[in-house]
């Protein structure tokens, strides 16, 4: 894979339990438009041709979904949250020498390549996509702003860029950044 952005690596975060989904498989499991959900994302982070691609799992195991050439990183204290799932691919892009990481969540499957080429293209330490007026994955960290992450709960980066606005610079990227949280998000995104 090439590399746009001196040791950037992609990280999907994928380790959630997906419980107001109430499908009857894992929502990263359910077909959406030909392909498992998961792989939207996914995909995307590959298309951009990052350094690496780094996907984090918990509460499903994913792997049988996952192409060759990502990195799995099992996160076994999924139920910490988000924040705990970002940490832990962080801590493997750190261990793997790169020196920054854009993430993205895996249950946004209409957030294209460009999104997140355009984000690891950007310079700055906190670098986010703005879809007309709204701040949303992927997000670029660069290695200086890790140390401030959080631990736990379910923010990540959203956190940081509360505690730290001086430092965000917004790219404004196309797509569709909708979350598919329960069935009826699934169905009505599916069918469009």
């Amino acid at each position: 894979m090439a590399d746009t952005g001196r040791g950037t690596a992609g990280v999907v975060l994928a380790a959630g339990e997906g419980a107001r989904f109430a499908g009857p498989v894992h929502k990263l499991r359910a077909e959406f438009r030909g392909r498992p959900l998961v792989r939207w994302a996914v995909d995307a982070a590959l298309e951009a041709e990052l350094a690496a691609v780094y996907v984090v799992l918990g509460a499903e195991d994913l792997s049988d979904l996952l192409p060759s050439d990502v990195t799995i990183v099992m996160n076994h204290d999924w139920d910490r949250g988000q924040a705990w799932s970002l940490q832990a691919g962080v801590r493997t892009a750190e261990i793997d020498g790169h020196a920054a990481v854009v993430v993205g969540v895996a249950d946004q499957p209409m957030v294209a390549a460009e999104a997140w080429q355009r984000v690891a293209a950007a310079p700055g330490s906190i670098v986010t996509a703005v879809y007309g007026s709204r701040r949303r994955p992927p997000v670029k960290l660069d290695s200086t702003v890790w140390p401030l992450l959080p631990l736990d709960g379910d923010e990540g980066a959203r956190q940081l860029m509360r505690r730290h606005p001086e430092m965000v610079r917004e790219v404004s990227c196309p797509g569709d950044p909708t979350d598919i949280d329960t069935l009826d998000d699934f169905r009505r995104r599916n069918r469009a």
